[in-house]
Order: C-alpha cells, then sequence, then structure tokens
C-alpha cells in the first residue's frame, strides 16, 4: 500500500481522535459499511501506518509533573559512538523522547521524574554515564503549553 485515499485518511484522523471507536462507529463516522472500513483498517495496521494503540495517561496526576529538555554532546559521531549511544538510552525508562538533532548539539532528550531531586539523580547517575556523553545542558520546563 504506498498511498492513501480520503476514507484511510479518515479513519487515521478518526482513531487518533478517539482510539476507542468500535468498528461500527468508525465506519458511521467515515461513511464506509462495516466490513470495508474493517478490510482498510486491517491494512492499515498490517502496512504500518497505525503501529498500534494505547492509553493517554495524565502523568502529572501520577506524581511526575518534572519535565526537563536535555541537550546532549557526544564525544564522537561515528556509526559506533551513535549506535552505542542509541541502545543505551533506551533503557533509560525517564527518557519519554529522544530526537538525534542537526545543531551545535548532538541529541535532545525529554526527561520526566517527580521532582528535582529524582531529575538530577536520573542525570547524574544515567545519562551523564551513557556512552560518549561529553556534556550535557538542561532545560527544566516551566508549564507545558501544548503537549500531545
Amino acid at each position: 500500500m504506498n498511498t492513501l485515499d480520503r476514507q484511510d485518511l479518515a479513519i487515521i484522523k478518526a482513531l487518533q481522535e478517539d482510539g476507542r471507536l468500535t468498528i461500527t462507529a468508525l465506519a458511521e463516522r467515515i461513511g464506509l459499511s462495516k466490513t470495508p472500513c474493517q478490510m482498510r483498517l486491517k491494512r492499515l495496521l498490517e502496512s504500518g501506518y497505525i503501529t498500534g494503540f494505547v492509553a493517554l495517561v495524565d502523568k502529572t496526576k501520577l506524581g511526575l509533573d518534572h519535565v526537563a529538555f536535555v541537550q546532549v554532546t557526544l564525544d564522537s559521531t561515528s556509526s559506533r559512538a551513535l549506535n552505542a549511544f542509541n541502545e543505551a538510552v533506551n533503557h533509560i525508562p525517564e527518557v519519554e523522547q529522544c530526537h538525534m538533532t542537526a545543531a551545535s548539539f548532538d541529541y535532545l532528550l525529554k526527561v520526566r521524574t517527580k521532582g528535582m531531586a529524582a531529575y538530577r539523580q536520573v542525570l547524574g547517575e544515567q545519562i551523564s554515564t551513557l556512552p560518549h556523553v561529553q556534556q550535557t545542558s538542561t532545560f527544566v520546563v516551566m508549564e507545558s503549553v501544548k503537549d500531545v
């Protein structure tokens, strides 16, 4: 499946808005009967356009209200160094996102913890000790205006 038509895009949009829609409700919303809608959804899943379904959680209610962005500069950007960093950073649960950048630093991490003390521990004991980390710089979030 190389291209998506407007009905495929409508299915994706509807499920992004409410991932708990039944096939019947989804079909009604996009104007298809149940069987063709179900076949399209199956195709979208099998082809990787839809990769899964999750519950969005209010992490502040779970006590995870400290968010920081961390710029990470590596001592090397060889494939070996990048691969070692990429593998290791995936084992830190507090790192919600990790992006390689085209900037004056190599990676931007989004880190969520229960508070500043927990963040300092994650930074000092885990992030700073990742392979090839030369330098980090932290930006603490004061308020999230848009967080999808």
